[in-house]
């Protein structure tokens, strides 16, 4: 016979199960058990050390061939290059282990979570005692302030409400039962028999036992969740790896090639070809790029940290530029987890809450603090989020608050139960006689209701306006909004005794009050931009279906005529299995009552979809799904630090509109780091063809120093610099690049191949120039007057294409040539470092190279130019071309 569910079952045959009674367990059960569950916390992991961090940074196949590159640079007497190689590849990997330092604080934080002590009914006595020291079966007492030590099945229950929008999302505290349910497969949220670990009582007391402990809690079974979860590959690191590999089979086969063509010409010795090839191959490796992609990266943190968007895993900056799918969670994310009031009807009329004006003898304010148990504080209100709504609606109002309450003490009350849905308070009025306020649910209030007040005036109530007050409770509960209802009654002294018969009977309606946690203001925009950039946002929420499809419908998620088709609840969606799901996803945009294992699913659906996926989240419900997405969203303020643990990144302001300023900045940087490698690789090809052709034709160009230092003065400043470069018009109109996209996509691929075969020729022609037409008679000296044009050649080309690099598809002189300083200060030095190896005495005989004359400077400044014009001339038949 299989076993039922905990809220399923009875109170007496929980007992029978766990061997216990509302006396509770005696010490040498208690010592028994904890022996054999262990204690009521969260077991974790061992984490990496930091040497261990370290080491790991060097898994990376780019970096594997820049060691062996920097190892063959030593091994062949250029010291320098190998010293520079490793420089960079170490200074990676102390950014990335400092980056990512607490990118595991997840499980540390739900422990942090944990309540500390627990009073607890043992062998018929109340104790105090260390939540950890719970097990199953313990009698656990609860009441309002408390937060819940373990997982419980609620035995008796006095007007008790939890929190539990950490776990579950929903936003209104959850009003609790003992009583033994009968639905099929109830999802965490209306398991109201239940309470669970670390969540938190905000009203009335309770007493429970404890059912499960530590790691089997519904929190256990996210911290589960989350140690189990596969780290995700970023899209740039996907494609860095791509690189690499592409690379690596690249250089081998043309140091192969270039090695086998020169001995076979005989041009060279065994020794010389050795090193040519070795040079050619650390010429075509773009040794710049770690730190090129590492810099980007970091300054594109500080930017985003400026705009309240705080990253704490270098490649998130990037993944978010090619997200395709906004996963959001609602409360706290979408809504500002707060009720608010927003509707008022009074009078027979309904009215935005901030156009209702508020009387000093208004009976629909006075039974609004009345009846009501918020507690002012100094730093603000304290209570249940529906009641201090209400008076945080009068404080903003100016209303007497304070001496309202002082002239109105209660002097007696009837507390809620979830069975008639009522609170009921008496106060003395200054004539001697007394107010009943009542408070609560609409259909369940007007039962009782005979009288209404309408400005000042009592009449009887008519039928036509029970009918009125039914529609608007109708109306406002299908917008996701919830009623309250208010009502009053006077009466010459307190009743003998306090029932719902003698004292809730009679009453006057004052009027109807209707609250939401409201949207955030700014993200009803943020929805717009993001849908306009191609983005897809999707509402996930604990939430009813109801409540989720409205709030959905007022952001622009979805419209009211999708509301039917693309909203799913957890319940539906476990009936579809992941198959089915993976190719329907695509119909749904919000889901409602959800559990954390569905929100996985609803980011595994769309991965294997080829998307990728951002989740947003601030609640320990939340933490599973930030782990598996592409990049996972913690709230800074709002949110759990178990969220934050699992987020990639953080806002720190909370704003769902800072994740759109991150996406404008992921773009950037991915558009900068492609920039950056389209220039690198260009001029490395360039490089490559030039000794490939010099090789093949039998000519002496270049010798492996001239490569070297070419490589050491283009390949870092100029190509850091356009990692720097501002965001370029229309990139947030674009689609999303998504997973399959590269960086050589978008017709990088081919323009690095025209543009390295163009910089060979532009060098090899100059080459051509000079030994044809040679200023000196002597053979010696004109041979070393065409090297140096052509080493010059070769060096100026690349600083003019770096300007071509500023844009892949745009105009030079539409994007602006001097918006970037560092940019232009970036040429300037390498052009200064360049011309040293000519004019500065010494370092010219160092290279081999001559003084030129103004013929020969003019010839090397032409051909450097026609790298520009002949680009800009692609470029413009290009965009003519799309168009």
């Amino acid at each position: 016979m299989t076993k039922l569910p905990l809220y399923q079952q009875t109170v007496a045959n929980l007992y029978q199960d766990l061997q216990t009674n509302d006396q509770g367990l005696n010490a040498t059960e208690v010592q028994s058990r904890l022996d054999k569950y262990g204690q009521n916390a969260l077991t974790q992991q061992k984490k990496p050390s930091l040497l261990q961090r370290f080491i790991g940074q060097f898994k990376d196949l780019m970096i594997i061939v820049l060691l062996v590159a920097a190892l063959f640079a030593g091994l062949t007497g250029e010291v320098v290059d190998a010293v520079i190689i490793l420089l960079v590849v170490v200074l990676n990997a102390i950014f990335g282990v400092f980056q990512e330092a607490k990118a595991e604080e997840a499980i540390d934080a739900l422990k942090e979570m944990a309540a500390p002590n627990a009073t607890v009914r043992r062998d018929g006595q109340i104790h105090t005692v260390k939540s950890d020291e719970l097990v199953p079966g313990d009698i656990v007492l609860l009441e309002a302030g408390d937060v819940v030590p373990a997982d419980l099945r609620l035995v008796e229950v006095a007007g008790l409400k939890v929190e539990e929008s950490a776990l579950t999302g929903e936003s209104v505290p959850v009003e609790k039962t003992n009583a033994t349910l009968s639905g099929q497969d109830l999802g965490i949220g209306d398991r109201t028999n239940l309470a669970y670990m670390n969540s938190n009582v905000t009203y009335g007391r309770a007493t429970g036992v404890v059912v499960a402990t530590g790691m089997q809690t519904e929190v256990g079974r996210i911290a589960g969740m989350l140690e189990s979860a596969d780290e995700t590959t970023t899209p740039l690191q996907a494609n860095l790896v791509q690189l690499g590999k592409a690379l690596t089979v690249l250089i081998l086969i043309i140091a192969a090639v270039v090695f086998g063509l020169g001995l076979w010409r005989g041009t060279a010795n065994v020794v010389d070809m050795l090193l040519t090839a070795i040079s050619l191959a650390v010429a075509a490796i773009p040794e710049g790029l770690p730190a090129i992609v590492t810099v980007t990266l970091a300054l594109g943190t500080q930017r985003m940290a400026k705009r309240h968007a705080l990253v704490r895993k270098l490649p998130a900056v990037e993944t978010l530029g090619s997200t395709d799918i906004i996963a959001s969670d609602k409360t706290g994310t979408l809504t500002q987890n707060k009720m608010t009031v927003e509707q008022i009807y009074q009078n027979g009329k309904l009215v935005p809450a901030g156009d209702n004006p508020v009387r000093q003898d208004d009976p629909l304010a006075r039974v609004m603090l009345l009846s009501n148990d918020t507690q002012q504080l100094t730093d603000g209100l304290a209570g249940d989020p529906t009641e201090t709504a209400l008076v945080q609606y009068q404080l903003d109002r100016d209303y007497p608050v304070a001496q309202t309450l002082k002239d109105y003490p209660r002097e007696a009350e009837i507390p809620f139960d979830s069975e008639r849905k009522l609170m009921t308070t008496v106060h003395p009025l200054a004539d001697g006689q007394f107010m009943i306020a009542v408070k609560g649910a609409p259909d369940e209030l007007l039962k009782r209701v005979t009288q209404v007040d309408n400005a000042g005036e009592v009449t009887a109530m008519t039928a036509d306006q029970r009918q009125a007050i039914l529609t608007t409770n109708h109306d406002l509960a299908t917008k996701a909004i919830r009623v309250l209802a208010f009502a009053y009654r006077i009466v010459p002294s307190v009743p003998t005794t306090l029932s719902s018969e003698t004292t809730e009977q009679d009453l006057i309606f004052a009027g109807l009050v209707g609250m939401i946690d409201p949207e955030r203001p700014e993200v009803a925009q943020a929805v717009a931009e993001a849908k306009g950039a191609g983005i897809r946002p999707v509402m996930i929420t604990g939430d009813h279906r109801d409540t989720a499809a409205a709030i959905a419908q007022r952001l622009g998620i979805i419209t009211k005529d999708e509301t039917a088709h693309a909203v799913l609840t957890g319940a539906e969606l476990d009936d579809l299995d992941d198959a089915t799901f993976q190719k329907q996803v695509d119909q749904y945009a919000v889901y409602a009552r959800v559990a954390p294992e569905h929100k996985v699913r609803i980011v595994n659906a769309w991965q294997k979809r080829g998307k990728v996926v951002a989740m947003t989240g601030d609640g320990a419900n939340d933490a599973p799904a930030l782990k598996a997405a592409d990049i996972g969203i913690g709230m800074g303020i709002t949110g759990t630090e178990v969220a934050k643990g699992a987020s990639d990144m953080v806002l720190a302001d909370d704003n769902f509109a800072t994740i759109v300023v991150a996406v404008e900045e992921g773009r950037k940087v991915f558009a900068n780091i492609q920039k950056a490698i389209q220039y690198l690789l260009s001029a490395n090809l360039g490089e490559v063809l030039t000794l490939f052709m010099m090789t093949m034709l039998g000519w002496q160009i270049l010798a492996p120093v001239h490569i070297l230092w070419i490589n050491l003065v283009t390949d870092t400043l100029p190509a850091i610099a356009l990692g720097v470069e501002p965001l370029e018009k229309n990139l947030m109109a674009q689609r999303p690049r998504g997973r399959q996209s590269n960086f050589f996509s978008g017709g990088v691929f081919s323009g690095i191949l025209y543009q390295g075969l163009l910089e060979g020729l532009l060098t090899l022609g100059v080459y051509w120039v000079a030994i044809t037409y040679p200023v000196h008679a002597n053979a010696d000296l004109a041979h070393a007057d065409a090297l140096t044009m052509a080493f010059v050649t070769l060096g100026l080309i690349q600083l003019f294409h770096a300007f071509n690099s500023k844009s892949i598809h745009g105009s030079l002189f539409t994007i602006g040539i001097w918006k970037n300083r560092f940019f232009n200060w970036a040429i300037v030095i390498a052009f200064v470092l360049l011309g040293m190896t000519i004019l500065v005495p010494g370092l010219n005989g160092l290279f081999h190279v001559t003084a030129l004359t103004g013929l020969q400077w003019g010839i090397v400044i032409v051909a450097a130019a026609l790298m520009v014009v002949i680009v800009e001339i692609v470029k413009f038949c290009q965009r003519r071309v799309v168009k």
